[in-house]
């Protein structure tokens, strides 16, 4: 495979000959792949037989998509002709975003061609196309389709366009080559902007042990492209998956100073915070959390969680309530199951099971219910603390609702009624 010449800007060859006659694969491990939707996003591509943008079946596009399958990609166009159906454009979009063309890319290509003989091509269809081709690995067809795109005329190339440029040479392990784009990318009459970046930062960083070639990237642009929130946030995640408290710290500093605190960026406050506590660096995540509190940006449920886990396992019981309480009250989150398990364990643990109680009563009203673990922690606790009166009517509660205490919990609630000379409710048990 020849490498990306950012210089070949010239003339187009003969339109697609070269992913016509490749010698690459049909295959471009589909496993996982996405391609574009309108607005830029990724998406899965779909079935033959999935709906259009519509909510309607189309006829068409099956009669396409059964040919494209069974026939062999130089015998698509003659047997496409000979079908007697016509494409439109929005058919032509339906077809290229299949995953037969995903899996039979020269075939998509082929299509394309033939298609683009009765109808203009939207620049959805171009970027469409631009996917395949990347995701199959065919990089100089995929250039081919770019150039083909720019003499049809402006506005077709964008953005999303490069997208998938950066998607597709960062999954196949060519990182320079995607940097090498989005360089050339105001040649092609796309201006780099924040939005561009971002989505060659987050394509560099899906694969693993690249947030400093990510940085480096960063460190490079940021005085010609100004970077936004999303930009921090995705170098910080990626910091994140490496563990590296020291480049995180920085890396946050220099967000505060360039973009300030918002409230929205909760992913990037949620990768810092989380950094620190991987890092153990606890006291020093509570003591950034607080400042956060001031400023009205508090971090998502991702660190809380994390946090609730690590103060539930040091029996940190001090700490555990105010965050809990920061993340109910300050950041209007609802805790899930195991976050509600691990506090209530916690509470009992410290003798607090009134708290506990309370937070069991209101589990409901936030859409989460207790299991057998909830229950068990409680009358743990209250086993523990000898709350014996409250722990008969505690097992009364858990057996109307069909929870059944664990077998250490009975052991030691027989033992408790029967040193308290109440045997009928130790016979219960």
């Amino acid at each position: 495979m020849r490498q990306f010449n950012p210089e070949a800007i010239s003339a187009v060859p003969n339109l697609f000959a070269s992913a016509i006659g490749t010698k690459n694969t049909e295959s471009n491990r589909l496993e996982g792949s996405l391609l574009l939707d309108r607005s830029g996003q990724r998406r899965r591509p779909m079935s033959a037989t999935e709906e259009g943008p519509d909510g309607e079946a189309s006829p068409r596009a099956e009669a396409f998509l059964e040919i494209l399958g069974r026939v062999q990609p130089g015998d698509a166009e003659a047997e496409l002709s000979s079908c007697s159906i016509g494409p439109t454009a929005e058919v032509a979009e339906q077809v290229l975003r299949s995953r037969v063309c995903y899996s039979r890319p020269k075939s998509a290509v082929r299509f394309f061609v033939w298609a683009g003989r009765s109808v203009k091509h939207t620049s959805y269809a171009w970027n469409l196309l631009v996917d395949i081709l990347g995701k199959a690995g065919m990089f100089e067809p995929m250039w081919d389709a770019i150039r083909s795109m720019m003499q049809e005329g402006e506005g077709l190339i964008t953005v999303a366009t490069f997208a998938s440029i950066f998607s597709s040479y960062c999954a196949s392990g060519n990182l320079k080559e995607a940097v090498e784009a989005f360089d050339v990318m105001e040649r092609y009459g796309v201006k780099p902007d924040a939005v561009a970046l971002n989505s060659l930062l987050s394509a560099m960083c899906r694969g693993e042990g690249r947030a400093q070639a990510a940085q480096d990237l960063f460190d490079r642009t940021k005085a010609t492209v100004p970077p936004d929130a999303d930009t921090f946030a995705i170098l910080l995640e990626a910091w994140e998956e490496e563990g590296n408290v020291q480049r995180t710290k920085s890396t946050f500093g220099e967000m505060v100073v360039r973009v300030g605190w918002d409230s929205s960026n909760k992913p990037a406050y949620d990768a810092f915070l989380s950094t620190l506590v991987r890092g153990d660096q606890f006291g020093e995540a509570l003591k950034f959390l607080q400042v956060m509190r001031t400023k009205g940006c508090l971090p998502g449920l991702k660190f809380f969680a994390r946090a609730i886990d690590l103060v539930a396992r040091k029996r940190d019981y001090a700490n555990s309530l105010a965050i809990w309480q920061m993340m109910i009250s300050d950041a209007g989150l609802i805790p899930n199951l195991p976050m509600y398990n691990a506090i209530i364990d916690l509470c009992c643990n410290a003798g607090n099971t009134d708290y506990a109680l309370r937070m069991l009563d209101e589990m409901p009203f936030n859409g989460v219910f207790a299991d057998s673990n909830t229950y068990n922690a409680i009358l743990e606790g209250l086993i523990k603390h000898r709350k014996a009166r409250e722990a008969e009517g505690f097992l009364a509660e858990m057996s109307k609702n069909e929870q059944l205490p664990s077998a250490t919990n009975c052991a030691a609630a027989i033992n408790m009624f029967s040193n308290d000379f109440n045997p009928s409710a130790a016979i219960d048990v």
